[in-house]
């Protein structure tokens, strides 16, 4: 720490107490640099805040500057979506890259549907709105090619396919130019109803209602996060430096994400999940920051030393946290997804820049502001905040866990098995039109497109790669495969097969189609039929050729495969990791083994509610979304990720206060009391936040954010309110020192006995007291 008249040689001051016996006592982290000429031995954390500290005009720029770099960069350079080929799994997915390898001349196309606003539909209206949208799309060099109208089997529908010009690539970009003429002949034919309806059209009502999600979220997420932090600070400048640190780091991590997009392609519920992750960390970061420093200032600290403390205890805590959170998402890359990787990368960039920014620039602003942080105080709510005196309502709450431990352990884990339980008949499927918000109003027209040309299943995909000099030969293998399916009533039958080739006469493709939908036993079996008998029977026998299956049924038939395979190496990755990590942080296996099994009783909580809200329909009035009797598939997987590392949040915070009264002199239970009572405030506060932040998200239209919300949300609250309270207390006071195996705690002060009752945090030395 610098001071007026540098001295090399002269001792920092340390905030010294006395223990029982008389010798001082120092913040843990603290022990064995007090010396200001060696630095060296001081942790990190503390070295970065204290420049900062010291610095903190050139902390703060350099923050600013970073933040905007790297929102310009991501701009500048936009965002590289993942297309189908990024995206493919297995089977199926090798289906997918070899037809990309064909470069066949693929068309997006589009239909403008005309239906009846009511009762019966007026046919020479609708030929009339038919004809002029036929002009209009006609005229548009975005359009190559307009059909003939097609009447619904009943007549209350009709249809005009258009096929767009270009590449499918671009479709998406030009797709606005034939909604505007769309909705011109809305405009003039007001006595029917003119909608289009296609896979470019239907994208973006999708990305325009995931758009107004997000800007939703911000708008309701600011407030509620800044109405929690005054409760928590009493203050407007201490409640609004969390929210406006996680902002920032929320804006660098969309930049950053947008350049790692061009590595880890991105995926469309990125924004969505930066935002979450970066308003939970990033608040609750800042939060457990800002509270420690406060508390050495109200001790009599210096703001420098204030600062330097809150470094070497809460921040060693954000970042055990957010390694571990990083470690988590991790996991997620094995899982050989392309939706998992983005998701990953997105989360481990908006952790990391939160952590980041509380190590670094937080620091600054602090030391900075000082006591101007708690300006302007809120009355009521300063008072509350910062009562003096022991707490009031938590040792009543840990009484139960700390006088009858085994009892509590026993019955808070059967409580949480039995919330667990409705897990075990979880149901997951992909995500697919069934899942999209019926608000969105090309969702609507879809299914009034399915409800009068309803499809008579779906299409197998045979794709084969071979040498030029075989082309005809698969071609006459692949019409002998389409012959044999024609007796199959696996199969629908048709007239002549749909087979395609590439300009290089490499790329051969042919289409089967069968009248079961994706999911069904009999979709499955005819799948199977083509994998296993067929296509070997046939293209098999062609020498050196490349044949994969693919289409709707094969996509998500190889989808739950490799989420089946994959998921017991994600899990284990995460809980390996996580173990390692807390075993090293605190020495101890036992505590890094009772991690493991509290965060685990937490995530299956959280699953069992997942299955009762969203595969049953008894929810769907209070979250305005439709069952479809299962979970999106990617959803558990990367919720237990998330709420792994996130756990380790409070998990660590709680066991360093206790580990800390242990030090210090006390009996594992009346340690237990202190650690959890004296840091329950700060643990609520950021449990609050994140229940609110997550509940947010089940308020939106998508389905997937919905699930991702709600799961998280419960795990959180399942964590914060019945774990820290029940189990956790319960745990470590029945295994007593065991809790430390294999490592040792030196402990020389005695062990005064003080009852439950009595708050034993009175008799703690003041440095421990106020450690918060």
């Amino acid at each position: 720490m610098a001071s007026p008249t540098p001295d090399p040689g002269a001792r920092t001051r340390v905030p010294e107490h006395r223990s029982r016996d008389h010798k001082p006592v120092v913040p843990q982290g603290f022990q064995g640099w007090e010396r200001t000429d060696n630095v060296r031995r001081q942790p990190v954390t503390v070295r970065v805040a204290r420049w900062s500290a010291t610095h903190p005009w050139r902390a703060i720029g350099l923050w600013v500057v970073f933040v905007a770099v790297c929102f310009a960069a991501g701009g500048w350079v936009g965002t590289n979506d993942a297309t189908d080929d990024d995206l493919a799994i297995g089977e199926a997915g090798r289906a997918t890259t070899i037809i990309a390898d064909g470069h066949f001349a693929e068309h997006a196309k589009e239909n403008v549907l005309i239906t009846a606003r009511s009762g019966r539909l007026d046919q020479a209206e609708a030929q009339a709105a038919a004809k002029d949208a036929a002009q209009r799309m006609g005229g548009l060099r975005e359009v190559r090619e307009v059909g003939d109208p097609v009447p619904s089997r009943d007549g209350d529908a009709l249809l005009l396919p258009v096929t767009m010009a270009g590449d499918e690539e671009t479709a998406s970009d030009n797709v606005g130019k034939l909604l505007d003429q769309t909705a011109a002949v809305q405009k003039d034919h007001p006595d029917v109803r003119v909608e289009e309806v296609g896979g470019r059209s239907i994208g973006k009502g999708i990305n325009d209602q995931v758009g107004g999600d997000l800007a939703k979220a911000e708008f309701i997420s600011l407030p509620v996060t800044l109405i929690i932090m005054l409760i928590a600070f009493g203050a407007i400048i201490a409640a609004g430096v969390p929210v406006l640190l996680a902002m920032s780091a929320v804006g660098a991590a969309f930049g950053l994400s947008a350049l790692a997009s061009h590595i880890v392609p991105s995926v469309e519920s990125i924004g969505s999940v930066i935002l979450l992750m970066g308003m939970a960390v990033g608040v609750d970061y800042s939060l457990f920051y800002l509270k420690r420093e406060r508390e050495e200032r109200q001790n009599g600290a210096s703001h420098t030393r204030a600062v330097e403390i809150a470094a070497a205890t809460s921040g060693h805590s954000v970042v055990v946290s957010g390694v571990a959170v990083i470690v988590s998402m991790a996991g997620l890359y094995l899982a050989n997804d392309g939706v998992f990787a983005s998701l990953a990368t997105g989360s481990i960039i908006v952790v990391a820049v939160a952590v980041l920014g509380s190590l670094t620039v937080l620091p600054a602003l602090l030391a900075k502001l000082g006591k101007r942080v708690d300006r302007p105080r809120v009355p009521l709510l300063w008072r509350l905040t910062n009562r003096t005196g022991p707490p009031r309502v938590w040792p009543k709450l840990l009484r139960p866990a700390l006088r009858y431990p085994l009892v509590t352990f026993l019955l808070s884990v059967i409580a949480l098995g039995a919330l667990a339980l409705p897990a075990l008949d979880m149901k997951l499927k992909s995500s697919g039109a069934e899942d999209l918000p019926r608000t969105i109003p090309v969702i609507q027209a879809y299914d009034r497109l399915t409800a009068a040309f309803p499809s008579e299943g779906t299409t197998h995909v045979v794709a084969v790669r071979a040498e030029p000099g075989e082309a005809a030969r698969v071609r006459t293998e692949l019409t002998d495969l389409s012959n044999r399916t024609q007796n199959d009533p696996l199969f629908a039958k048709v007239t002549a097969p749909v087979v395609k080739v590439s300009k290089d006469q490499r790329i051969t493709t042919l289409e089967i189609p069968t009248p079961y939908a994706p999911g069904t036993p009999d979709g499955k079996r005819s799948l199977a039929e083509l994998r296993d008998t067929l296509v070997p029977a046939t293209i098999g026998t062609v020498g050196g050729a490349e044949y994969a299956v693919g289409g709707d049924i094969a996509h998500d038939e190889d989808y739950a495969k490799n989420l089946k395979d994959r998921m017991p190496l994600v899990i284990g990755f995460v809980l390996l990791l996580t173990f390692l990590i807390m075993a090293w942080t605190f020495r101890s296996l036992v505590v890094a083994a009772t991690a493991m099994l509290l965060n685990s009783l937490s995530a299956a909580a959280a699953f069992g509610t997942m299955t009762l809200v969203f595969q049953h329909s008894w929810a769907e009035g209070i979250l305005d979304f439709h069952s479809t009797g299962a979970l999106v598939a990617w959803i558990p997987l990367f919720v237990f990720a998330i709420l792994f590392g996130l756990s380790m949040d409070y998990h660590v915070f709680v066991v360093s206060r206790v580990r800390e009264a242990v030090t210090s002199g006390m009996s594992t239970r009346d340690a237990v009391a202190h650690g959890i009572s004296r840091s329950a405030g700060v643990v609520t506060s950021a449990a609050i936040l994140m229940v609110s932040v997550f509940g947010i998200f089940a308020t939106l239209s998508m389905n997937e954010m919905k699930q991702m919300g709600v799961g998280l949300a419960v795990a959180v609250f399942v964590d914060a309110m019945i774990i820290r309270v029940l189990v956790l207390p319960s745990l470590m006071t029945l295994l007593g020192r065991a809790n430390w195996w294999p490592g040792r705690i030196r402990n020389d002060a005695p062990q005064p006995k003080v009852p439950i009752d009595d708050h034993p945090t009175e008799q703690l030395p003041a440095v421990i007291m106020n450690s918060r």
